[in-house]
C-alpha cells in the first residue's frame, strides 16, 4: 500500500506540526502537568486560529460545515496533534474542535434541529452511554437498561457507568434493551435530556488520570418521547458498532503520536546524557530499547494508516480497526515505558510528560473496547463463527 504523501498532505502536516510546537507546547509550561483544559482566553484564540486554517471540526462531515478531510489525512494529522503533554486528552485541548457523538448523523431532521445543530454550534453538550456496571466488554449482551413502550413514549430504567462528560451535558445518547428475545437486535438508541425526571448523575468516578473522571448514571422510570428514538427501534447496536469501529482509528493514531514524541525525547536524551564517561546512545542496552521502540512505532503507524485507507475506500475495515487499536495502544505503552527507563529518574517526574502518557496509555488499552475484545473481533473475522 502506497502512503507517499501528497503535496497537500505535506503542507497540512507542516502547518499542524508548527501550530502544536509554537502555539500549544509553550502554553503547557505554565499549566498544571495534569491539566486537561486551557485558560478560556487562550482556547478562544486558538480555536479562531484553527478555524482560519480550515482545520476546525475535523470529524464533522463536509455537509455539516466540516473541512471535508479524508480519514487518512486526519490520521496523519492526529500523529502530529498528539505530540504534546495533553496529547491523549482531547487532542490539543479541543482547539481543533469536533462534534463527537457521530451517532447524531443518523438522526432525523427534527432531531438534527434539536440536538445535532446545537452541538455543532457549541450550544449543547452530549454524552454517549453504552457501558453498564454488569460488564462492558460485550456491551450488547451486558445491557440491562430497559425501555418499555408506554403509548407514544418509552419508559427507561437502568444504570450506566464510566460515562464521560455526563455531569456537564444537556442530553445523552443512551442504549437500552427493548426486546430481550432478540439479543443484539433488541437494543434501541434513545436521546435522553438530562432534565427529564428520573435521570440523575449518581456519582463521579475518578480514574488513573488525575484530571479525568467518569460518571455513574441512574435512569428511574425516565419518560422519553417516541420522537427521541435515534434510528430504528431494535437497531440501536448497529449504530453504536459502526461508529465504535471508525473511532478506533483516530484513537490509535493518538497513541502513536505521543509515542513518536517519547521516542524523539529518548533519542535526544541518549545522545546527550553521559554515564561512566560515554553517552547513553553508545550503550547496547539503550540502543536496543530505541530499536524496539522504532519497531513498535512503525508497525502501529502502518496498521493505523491501512485501516484508515480501507475506511476511506469504502471497504470493510472492522478487523483492521481492531488490530490498529490493539497494536497502537499496547505498542505505544511499551515505547513510553522504555523512554521513561532511558531517562532514568527524570522520566518518573512531572517535569516531563512521559509519566502522564504512561498513565493515560494504560487507559487506552481499555477505552474504545478492551484489547481482549479487539482480539475477539479479529478472531471472529479471521477464523469465523460465533464464540461464546
Amino acid at each position: 500500500m502506497d502512503f507517499e504523501l501528497t503535496a497537500e498532505q505535506r503542507l497540512i502536516l507542516e502547518t499542524v506540526r508548527r501550530f502544536v510546537h509554537e502555539e500549544i507546547v509553550p502554553l503547557e509550561a505554565d499549566l498544571d502537568p495534569d491539566a486537561s483544559e486551557l485558560p478560556p482566553h487562550h482556547r478562544e484564540r486558538l480555536v479562531a486560529m484553527t478555524k482560519e486554517l480550515g482545520f476546525y471540526g475535523l470529524d464533522i462531515p463536509e455537509e455539516y460545515g466540516g473541512p471535508g478531510i479524508d480519514l487518512v489525512t486526519r490520521t496523519l494529522m492526529a500523529f502530529e496533534m498528539a505530540q504534546h503533554r495533553a496529547g491523549l486528552y482531547a487532542p490539543c485541548y479541543g482547539v481543533f474542535g469536533g462534534a463527537g457523538l457521530a451517532q447524531l448523523y443518523e438522526a432525523d431532521d427534527d432531531q438534527k434541529e434539536r440536538y445535532l445543530h446545537p452541538v455543532l454550534r457549541g450550544e449543547k453538550r452530549g454524552f454517549f452511554a453504552l457501558t453498564e456496571p454488569s460488564g462492558g466488554s460485550d456491551p450488547a449482551r451486558a445491557i440491562r437498561t430497559t425501555a418499555v413502550r408506554d403509548g407514544d413514549d418509552w419508559i427507561v430504567d437502568g444504570e450506566k457507568t464510566f460515562i464521560s462528560g455526563a455531569d456537564k451535558a444537556d442530553f445523552g445518547i443512551v442504549f437500552a434493551r427493548t426486546d430481550p428475545e432478540l439479543g443484539r437486535k433488541g437494543i434501541t438508541c434513545f436521546i435522553v435530556d438530562t432534565d427529564m425526571p428520573g435521570f440523575r448523575v449518581r456519582r463521579i468516578v475518578h480514574t488513573l488520570r488525575s484530571t479525568h473522571y467518569a460518571a455513574e448514571l441512574e435512569f428511574n422510570r425516565v419518560r422519553v418521547p417516541g420522537r427521541n428514538v435515534l434510528g430504528e427501534v431494535n437497531q440501536g447496536f448497529a449504530i453504536a458498532n459502526d461508529r465504535l469501529s471508525r473511532n478506533r482509528i483516530p484513537y490509535a493514531a493518538g497513541c502513536i503520536g505521543v509515542a513518536l514524541k517519547a521516542q524523539e525525547m529518548a533519542i535526544a536524551y541518549a545522545r546527550t546524557r553521559k554515564t561512566f564517561g560515554d553517552y547513553l546512545s553508545t550503550r547496547q542496552a539503550v540502543q536496543w530499547m530505541i530499536v524496539d521502540n522504532e519497531i513498535d512505532l512503525r508497525t502501529g503507524r502502518a496498521l493505523t494508516l491501512e485501516a484508515a485507507a480501507r475506511a476511506d475506500a469504502g471497504k470493510p475495515f472492522r478487523t483492521e480497526a481492531a488490530i490498529c487499536k490493539l497494536v497502537a495502544s499496547e505498542g505505544a505503552s511499551r515505547v513510553v515505558d522504555r523512554s521513561m527507563q532511558i531517562h532514568g529518574g527524570y522520566g518518573m517526574t512531572k517535569d516531563l510528560p512521559l509519566e502522564r502518557w504512561y498513565r493515560e496509555l494504560r487507559i487506552r488499552r481499555v477505552g474504545e473496547g478492551p484489547n481482549e475484545i479487539q482480539r475477539l473481533i479479529v478472531a471472529r473475522d479471521v477464523i469465523g463463527g460465533s464464540f461464546h
